[in-house]
């Protein structure tokens, strides 16, 4: 992307620009190995020479071991794998989410819950974060998994996944991380982090779209079974040959990150956000969604208002952002085209009208000071223009 291009762009939770290093690995990779891994010859093998080299440097670069991954297409289908592959042999039981789980993972739940399996969701409180309150409660029997979203993508509080996994562990459930934006800021520590599985995709760092993985231990991945069948590539769990450029390019804009620290991570990145932040809430017509202290250090997310308090639009006010040349968004790209308000806003209590007044700004390290008072002004002035309306 030109510097031209993404002067104004402020909607990393959906995406970020690819990491020019990153496109030069991917047609590195694909002018000299472009063979099928699985294929016997020399183009094979050199392709599957670069396969196995970006395994072990992934691995090593999250503290996990090679054959703890699995490459997949996206989050979404490493989502899927992770409780459909989990569950499909096993007599139902309970599953539980959080009520502001991603769309991927309530589809994959809604699945399980056709199949017999008792879902049930995990509340959460005004700031967006589960109600620890319940923790006994809601992993006593006959619950068999756990599954929840580290970093909300659409409101950016965290959760507590180092609590809820240790106590899944000393009760033997299988306790499931989508880790997606978490990761889009720092690499998880495998090794220590106590989850059996773990989602993520690639092109919300800087990677590539359309490659992702899904990190398992050894005592889920025995249990597990194939979500798609075929030729039994990566181990056996995901059928469909390899895309050998995509997963280098993946390798190498995970490698390029920070280690994941919580709030401590990307500070540079976080120092600009409270920046903006605390400029933006100098406006009454906006007022902070989600957790303030327990968030995901590049994002902010905004409730809006006209001056007398009536919620305005926030799909509206992306658009009017839009044709001031500022790209944000009204929530996760994966439901942006649905205007029947957030499912995640009216989890942490918010009226049906309230759920459709908000906006997600999102910074990357392509984001410079200078840009932060146009941010400003622009937003205001979408405002006024959505008030006289």
């Amino acid at each position: 992307m030109a510097d031209s291009d993404r002067a104004l762009y402020f909607d990393a939770c959906a995406t970020s620009p690819t990491d020019p290093e990153v496109i030069d690995r991917i047609a590195e990779v694909q002018r000299s190995a472009w063979g099928n891994p699985s294929s016997l010859h020399g183009h094979g093998l050199k392709a599957a020479e670069w396969l196995e080299r970006s395994r072990v440097q992934l691995a090593s670069s999250l503290r996990a071991e090679a054959n703890d991954l699995v490459f997949t297409s996206g989050a979404t289908e490493s989502i899927h794998l992770a409780l459909l592959g989990r569950t499909v042999d096993r007599a139902p039981r309970r599953l539980v989410v959080s009520s502001v789980e991603h769309p991927a993972t309530m589809a994959a739940a809604q699945r399980l819950a056709i199949q017999g399996w008792e879902v049930v969701e995990w509340p959460v409180d005004p700031q967006g974060q589960i109600d620890l309150g319940q923790l006994d409660s809601l992993l006593d029997a006959p619950t068999e998994m756990v599954s929840l979203i580290w970093g909300q993508s659409e409101i950016g509080s965290l959760q507590p996944v180092e609590v809820v996994g240790a106590e899944c562990r000393r009760r033997g459930i299988t306790f499931h991380v989508d880790a997606t934006q978490v990761v889009s800021q720092g690499r998880p520590d495998w090794s220590s982090l106590p989850a059996d599985l773990l989602s993520a995709s690639s092109h919300k760092c800087g990677g590539p779209k359309g490659v992702g993985f899904l990190l398992t231990r050894s005592h889920p991945r025995e249990s597990m079974v194939p979500w798609l069948g075929g030729g039994g590539q990566e181990q056996g769990l995901r059928s469909g040959t390899q895309p050998v450029a995509l997963i280098a390019g993946l390798t190498l804009a995970i490698s390029k990150l920070p280690a994941w620290t919580s709030l401590h991570t990307s500070p540079s990145t976080r120092h600009l956000r409270d920046e903006l932040l605390a400029s933006l809430l100098e406006d009454p017509r906006l007022r902070l969604s989600g957790s303030r202290d327990q968030r995901l250090p590049h994002h902010i997310s905004l409730l809006a208002s006209d001056d007398a308090g009536r919620a305005l639009s926030g799909r509206a006010l992306v658009r009017e952002m839009a044709q001031q040349g500022v790209a944000i968004s009204s929530g996760s790209a994966c439901a942006s085209g649905h205007d029947g308000g957030s499912a995640v806003l009216r989890a942490i209590g918010l009226n049906a009208e309230a759920s459709k007044s908000g906006i997600r700004i999102s910074l990357g390290p392509w984001n410079n000071p200078s840009e932060l008072p146009l941010v400003q002004e622009r937003l205001s002035r979408s405002l006024d223009r959505l008030q006289r309306r």
